[in-house]
């Protein structure tokens, strides 16, 4: 997991946090995000770390094999079960279990997996011997429980169980300087696949990635990203290789306005620190007052009477 924006450090804080626990985590997220690494990590941060992580992905499973799939089953349970095979529930004894896609999970199967949570017990399709499996249940959704749980399309009990511990992962483009940083770590990554003739991104490409709005989130930027480094030509990615379209070309601020836009900055925040009061605002800036009117005046902040708020009145 890469990344630096305060979205990602708050989720890396919360992975932290409710690895200590040993009850069950719910991973809301959008589809792309990268939830199963976050299930990962969690995993790997807990006591549970050198036992099984064991994943299974819901919507990917046909509601009539779930069932043989989470629980397992005996000899000759159904046509074609020829040997025992253990579930994935069992196969996570003493570790960690990754439902993937919660919220597309059948309700018929739903009701199997809350009795698993409230005993501990599982039993095999065509057994009635139970088994106790530990495992510790880590899931992950993009979809709206509350809202499926309203619409009845999921059970509200089930949801109680699996979301005790909860955390979000961030959309891509939530992750402001993040993108350029992931699209660079996955570059680096295909190089070892690729031709030695890639030498990296164009500036314009750059500009294109951080403009795009990413609603595969990251899934799309590695396809995006593997498509353009096969696509480049001259070693060098493009826009047209990333299949964006490319940005607008922007005039780099000259120093003067850099240094304006710095004291502006530095001037609003004071004021907002210091409730207004110019002497301390003064005093912090290691400015004069009438240095700090003078600069004011420049940048046409005003004090609103009584200290009610500061007033930029720059369009």
């Amino acid at each position: 997991m890469i990344g630096s924006c305060a979205a990602m450090q708050s989720l890396f804080r919360g992975i932290e946090k409710v690895s200590r626990w040993d009850t069950p985590v719910l991973i809301a997220g959008e589809s792309g995000t990268g939830k199963e690494l976050a299930a990962q990590a969690i995993h790997r941060a807990s006591r549970r770390a050198g036992q099984p992580f064991v994943a299974v992905n819901c919507a990917a499973i046909p509601p009539t094999l779930l069932m043989s799939e989470l629980f397992g089953y005996e000899r000759g349970a159904f046509t074609g079960a020829l040997k025992r095979k253990p579930g994935r529930i069992e196969m996570a004894h003493g570790g960690t279990l990754f439902l993937d896609e919660i919220g597309d999970m059948p309700l018929e199967s739903q009701a199997s997996l809350l009795r698993f949570l409230e005993t501990g017990c599982i039993e095999r399709l065509g057994s009635t011997e139970s088994i106790t499996v530990d495992a510790r249940i880590v899931s992950a959704t993009h979809v709206d429980l509350d809202a499926a749980v309203a619409a009845e399309r999921f059970r509200g009990d089930l949801y109680h169980r699996l979301c005790v511990l909860r955390i979000k992962q961030p959309p891509l483009r939530e992750r402001d300087g993040d993108i350029t940083l992931l699209a660079e770590h996955i570059l680096n990554n295909l190089r070892s696949h690729s031709p030695d003739h890639i030498k990296g991104f164009s500036p314009a490409a750059l500009r294109a990635l951080s403009a795009h709005d990413w609603p595969g989130n990251v899934r799309e930027l590695i396809n995006r990203t593997r498509h353009a480094a096969a696509m480049c030509e001259n070693g060098v990615i493009t826009p047209c290789d990333l299949d964006l379209q490319p940005p607008p070309e922007t005039r780099p601020l000259t120093l003067a306005e850099v240094r304006e836009a710095a004291e502006l900055n530095a001037v609003k925040e004071a004021l907002q620190r210091h409730h207004e009061r110019l002497i301390d605002v003064a005093a912090e800036l290691g400015i004069s007052r009438v240095t700090l009117f003078r600069m004011m005046r420049e940048h046409r902040l005003q004090v609103r009477k009584g200290g009610l708020g500061m007033v930029c009145l720059q369009g």
